[in-house]
Formats: C-alpha cells, sequence, structure tokens
C-alpha cells in the first residue's frame, strides 16, 4: 500500500485506533499457515436454516413466482450481470472454471486466486487487474438466491443442478484464506449470509456433500468474523453485515465454536448500530439513502432470523425499520427511486441477481409488511424475492405531502402540487457522511434535487467507479459535480483518498417555514479556512414555481463561484439570453431564469473536471446536460428562478 495512503488513513484514527490497528495486523499476519484448509473447519451436522423462509417463499405470489423463475432461469442459462456490466456467458454443460472466482470482467484479467495469502493481496491500490468490487460481486454467491428460491418452488431441477455445482467449485478454488475471497468481512459475511439463505430454502434436496461444504465454508466465515471485527472508522455498514452474519450464522448453525458467546455479541452490535447508523429521523447516518437501505436489510434479515429462533431483537430495532420506511416514502419519486445522495455500490443482502433501480423503496415495502405498517409514500415496484420473506403489502399508500425536516440526518423535503405540477424537493443540509472517515460521502452539502410530475429533473451525479475510479472518482464526489456553488473550483471538503476525507464542511438547517408559502434556509462552512466566508441557500416557493438564493456570508468583495444544476440524462437544455430552458423526455418543459448576470454555460459528456456527466448505475457513466452559472458575488448573493408553469 502507499505510503500516503496511510499517512491520511492515520490521521483520521484515534490512538486507540491505531493501537487496534497494530494488533489486527499481528493477527493478520499470524494467519498465515495456521488457519489454511478446509480441515480445520470441518462442521459436521444437518442443513443451516433460518426458520420459515421456505414456508414463506412457497406462499409467494404469482407475481413474485414468475419474478423468481425468470432470474433462476437467467441463471441456469450461464448469465449474470453485476454492477453496469455483462460477465462472459458460460454455456449450459460447460462446468464452471476455477478462474471465474478471480475474473475483473471489464478488463478480462484475473487477480490472484488460492495461490496467495489473502492479506498480500493489495486490492486498495493494485490497478492492473480492474476494480476489485467486480470479483467480490459474484464471490457473493447471491446468484444463488432465486436458484434455492426456485428449487423451493418445484422447479427446473437444473436449478438444484447448479446450486451443487457452483458451491463445489468455489469450495475447491477458494480455500480458507487463500485468495481474494477472503480479505474483506463485509463479504464473507454477505457470502455466508447468501448461503444459509440458500440452505434454509434448498437445503431438504441438497446432497450430503454439498450441506457438508456448506456447513465448512459457514465455519470458516465465523472463525473469520470473529478474529477481525470492523471498528472505529470502520465501523459502518461494514460493523452492521459482520454483525448480521454473526447472528444469523449462529443461529442456524448454534454448535459452531463458542456460537452464545457470538450470538450475544451480534445481538448487543446490531441494537447498538441499529439507533448509532440508523437516526432518530430515519435517515441513514452515511447519508446515502441506498446505503440506509442496505444497513436496514441487513437488520431486517437478522431480525426475522431473530424472531424465528423466538429470542427477538430488542424493540429499537423494529423503532428504527420503521422510522426508515418512512423516511423513503417522503422522499422517492413516483417510480419508487429516490435521491442519489453520496455513495451507492447496489449492494443487497437478499438478491435476485439483476438491476434494482428501485432497491431502497422495495426495502421499505419490506419493513412495513414486516412490521405490520404502512406509512404513507410507498409505490409499487418491481417484485423481489424479499416481498415474499417479509409479506410486503401488495398495495401502494397515498403520498406525503408537505415540507418534511429530517433534522438528525439533514434533510428537508417538500412534496406539493405547485403551478399545477408533482413537485418533490429535497435539500441538503447534514453531515459530510459518518464516522471519521465519512467514507461513502459525497462534497454535497445545499445540493438541491428535484423531481417534477414523478420524474427526476436535478439529480445527483451518482457513484461510477470506487477503487479504479482515479480522477474519475473524485468527480463524482467532489462539489463542482453536485447541484451547489462551489468558489474558484474548490471543494467544499477536502478529499484525501477514495474513501477518506480531510477537513469536512459542517452544515446545518437555519431556518424552514412550512405552508404554501414554505421556505428553507441554509449554510455551511467549508470556504471559511481559505476563503473567509459561509455559504447560505435560501429555497423558497413562488407562485409559478420555486427560488433559490445563494449568498456567501462575510465575503468583503465578490468572489468567483460556479452554481450548478445538473440534469437528469433524459433531460434536453436550450439557452435563450439568461433562460435556460429543459425538456424532459415526459411532460412539460421548465424555465430556469438567471435573475444575477452572469456566464451561463451548458456541457455535456465534457472532460471530468467540465462536467455533465451522470452514474446511473455502478460502473456506467452517460452524458448528462449539465448547466452552470459563473459569476462574481457577495453577500448579496445571486438568485435563480425556476419556472413550471
Amino acid at each position: 500500500m502507499s505510503l500516503a495512503w496511510y499517512i491520511r488513513r492515520l490521521r483520521s484514527m484515534s490512538p486507540a485506533e491505531i493501537a487496534h490497528r497494530v494488533r489486527e495486523l499481528a493477527l493478520k499476519t499470524s494467519a498465515r499457515r495456521r488457519t489454511e484448509g478446509w480441515e480445520r473447519y470441518a462442521s459436521p451436522g444437518g442443513v443451516p436454516r433460518i426458520a420459515g423462509l421456505r414456508e414463506a417463499v412457497e406462499r409467494a405470489s404469482p407475481e413474485v413466482r414468475d419474478a423468481i423463475h425468470r432470474a433462476a432461469r437467467r441463471a441456469i442459462e450461464g448469465r449474470f450481470s453485476a454492477l453496469g456490466c455483462d460477465w462472459p456467458r458460460r454455456w449450459p454443460g460447460v462446468p464452471l472454471s476455477a478462474d471465474l472466482w478471480r475474473l475483473d470482467p471489464v478488463t478480462g484479467r484475473l487477480w490472484p486466486g488460492a495461490d496467495t495469502f489473502t492479506f498480500d493481496i493489495n486490492y486498495r491500490h493494485e490497478r492492473r487487474f480492474g476494480d476489485i468490487k467486480y470479483v467480490w460481486e459474484i464471490n457473493r454467491l447471491q446468484f444463488l438466491q432465486p436458484l434455492a428460491a426456485e428449487v423451493a418452488l418445484g422447479g427446473d431441477p437444473k436449478a438444484l443442478a447448479l446450486i451443487e455445482e457452483t458451491i463445489g467449485s468455489w469450495h475447491a478454488s477458494n480455500p480458507p484464506f487463500r485468495g481474494l475471497a477472503w480479505n474483506s468481512g463485509i463479504e464473507c459475511s454477505l457470502r455466508a449470509i447468501s448461503l444459509i439463505v440458500v440452505a434454509s430454502l434448498a437445503g431438504d434436496r441438497l446432497s450430503n456433500e454439498t450441506i457438508a461444504r456448506i456447513r465448512e465454508i459457514l465455519a470458516a466465515h465465523a472463525f473469520w468474523l470473529r478474529r477481525f471485527p470492523s471498528r472505529f472508522s470502520s465501523a459502518n455498514n461494514h460493523l452492521v453485515a459482520e454483525a448480521a452474519g454473526e447472528l444469523i450464522l449462529t443461529i442456524a448453525m448454534p454448535e459452531l465454536p463458542r456460537a452464545f458467546a457470538l450470538e450475544t455479541e451480534a445481538r448487543r452490535a446490531l441494537e447498538a448500530e441499529a439507533s448509532r447508523q440508523i437516526l432518530a429521523d430515519g435517515m441513514g447516518a452515511e447519508q446515502s439513502p441506498t446505503y440506509g437501505a442496505f444497513t436496514a436489510e441487513l437488520l431486517l434479515l437478522a431480525a426475522i432470523a431473530a424472531r424465528g429462533s423466538d429470542k427477538p431483537l430488542s424493540a429499537i430495532v423494529d423503532q428504527r425499520l420503521g422510522q426508515f420506511a418512512r423516511f423513503v416514502g417522503w422522499i422517492a419519486d413516483a417510480s419508487g427511486a429516490v435521491p442519489a445522495f453520496g455513495d451507492d455500490d447496489e449492494g443487497r443482502v437478499l438478491s435476485l441477481a439483476g438491476y434494482e433501480p428501485a432497491y431502497a423503496m422495495s426495502v421499505a415495502r419490506a419493513i412495513s409488511g414486516y412490521l405490520a405498517q404502512t406509512p404513507e409514500g410507498l409505490v409499487s415496484v418491481s417484485p423481489h424475492l424479499r416481498d415474499a420473506i417479509f409479506f410486503a403489502p401488495p398495495a401502494p399508500t397515498p403520498p406525503p405531502r408537505g415540507l418534511a425536516t429530517f433534522s438528525s440526518g439533514g434533510l428537508s423535503v417538500v412534496r406539493e402540487t405547485r403551478a399545477g405540477r408533482d413537485l418533490v424537493l429535497a435539500l441538503d443540509h447534514g453531515p459530510l457522511g459518518y464516522l471519521s472517515i465519512a467514507a461513502h460521502g459525497h462534497a454535497d452539502a445545499l445540493s438541491l434535487l428535484v423531481a417534477l410530475d414523478g420524474r427526476p429533473l436535478l439529480v445527483d451525479p451518482g457513484t461510477y467507479l470506487y477503487h479504479s475510479g482515479g480522477a474519475w472518482r473524485d468527480w463524482f464526489r467532489g462539489t463542482a459535480a453536485h447541484n451547489t456553488l462551489s468558489i474558484e473550483g474548490a471543494d467544499q471538503s477536502e478529499i484525501s483518498g477514495p474513501f477518506n476525507w480531510g477537513r469536512k464542511a459542517d452544515a446545518r438547517l437555519d431556518a424552514f417555514q412550512d405552508g404554501a408559502t414554505w421556505q428553507l434556509r441554509a449554510s455551511h462552512d467549508g470556504y471559511v479556512p481559505k476563503f473567509g466566508v459561509r455559504h447560505e441557500r435560501t429555497v423558497e416557493a413562488a407562485s409559478d414555481g420555486f427560488t433559490i438564493r445563494d449568498r456567501l456570508l462575510g465575503a468583503e468583495t465578490p468572489l468567483p463561484v460556479e452554481i450548478v444544476f445538473q440534469l437528469a440524462a433524459d433531460c434536453a437544455a436550450s439557452r435563450d439570453g439568461q433562460v435556460v430552458t429543459v425538456t424532459p423526455a415526459i411532460g412539460a418543459p421548465v424555465r430556469i431564469a438567471f435573475e444575477t448576470p452572469g456566464d451561463i454555460v451548458l456541457a455535456r459528456g465534457a472532460p471530468e473536471r467540465s462536467g455533465g456527466w451522470v452514474s446511473p448505475a455502478f460502473g456506467l457513466k452517460h452524458p448528462a446536460w449539465r448547466l452552470a452559472w459563473r459569476g462574481r458575488i457577495g453577500s448579496s448573493g445571486a438568485v435563480v428562478r425556476f419556472v413550471l408553469a
């Protein structure tokens, strides 16, 4: 790993965390040879399972059954897609290759495999092979879940054969602590959860040899998770995933060594992290609604496993899950999609091995079924396996109306009919991210996202890539890519690595007013150290739409700024003087009038530091119109008017 990376990371660590990292390094070094080999993890016994999962799938609706059949058919036909990429097709009858588990489908290159000790693989800084996210994705074995559901429904017998072949191949190709499948706790946990879901649904049909392999894999994963927990600045969604994996593992295999102690620790961690990582108002602490959904789904599956064992988790878990479902109902558009604040790596817990544009809404509906509650704003989305397992409600609920301020997370949402059009507007005035490194936050304080008539209009640019993103990773996280103001091209917060931040902007909601003449006023201090000014943004209702005023509080002289509006990819844009007309693919145009003199720049698909890009899914970037006003402002500010009529 690079010395610069270590230095930046150390700056984010407390003395206690540094001591923990030193101990962790020693444990990883000592794991060589002492923890390898399947024979160490032999665990004779029955089928590891979560009570009630198979019975729930057997009661699935026709729509969910059809979705399961389609997903299983894709897998049987050798098709696998994830993170915006298709893996090479494996034709039926061709045996699985050991290379499948280390192939980067983008570069076509193979990462180190079973010949390499897992902690010797420098995945954070390795660029020759590609982005490790792709290889980790297929190693989660989540594509086996629809196959197991197909078996539970008495479907194609080829599904059972493919499950057994896949588990045999993975077991042979990935011995403990060898290769890249073993170098991350969250990956171990998600894989363990997948295998327990598979065994719960199809275990009665699996061969004794396959059950023995599953149990060995799970026992080795339990050892890994106990030995290398995520703590301190890494204790974000990774910690929730690890604790969920440990709880589900010990419920499914209570005969594991130290199972009772591990289960007790996992319960305590999940109950504590539920209140830390889903805030009191329902927002996820990491600021990303999709990461919030991922955390909620982990808690949800752990909760149903605990309920099935007659030892439910404490009430705080259900309470925070209910608040998250309410939050999703407020921020989702008519299709169920949520604003893309912060990172989204498309992590899932239950999977039909396909892209889910309305993932957070699907999780909110699952929560609603689990809790037997129906918050406002639940819309129908594509049928999913989690609908059957959690008894998601079939009918939508009316959308909420008015202004909601999520004060703990730092987001205000307006939902109303304005100038005869359905408007959903979200203003970000929350923290950069969670914990000291704010790993999945973006420098987007006071960013404004807008959906109109059920379709996105002003959008977050998205995520694109993680480890292999390079300059693009910085662009998609940086201030200039977001619907806010930058001074001289500076970021509000200091990027110090792909998952790390130095100085962080502190944002706050200064005032708000509900009703027909609603108003939101917020500010942040990100530009105080360099420019000595505070950025303030006021968004308020107008008879024909809404207006935005940006000011630089404390400016002695006007400063050069850029105010950005990133349009959705399906919007067209044209300029006439100080007015830009935005034409969505469906629906009436919107006029954006700049009432303060300045230069207006429209860009689409320009080089990265010029913008005009959105990432609709991990690994993909598409050109889209980016509208920027450039001029000099001070305390009097600049005004932009959105005319919807």
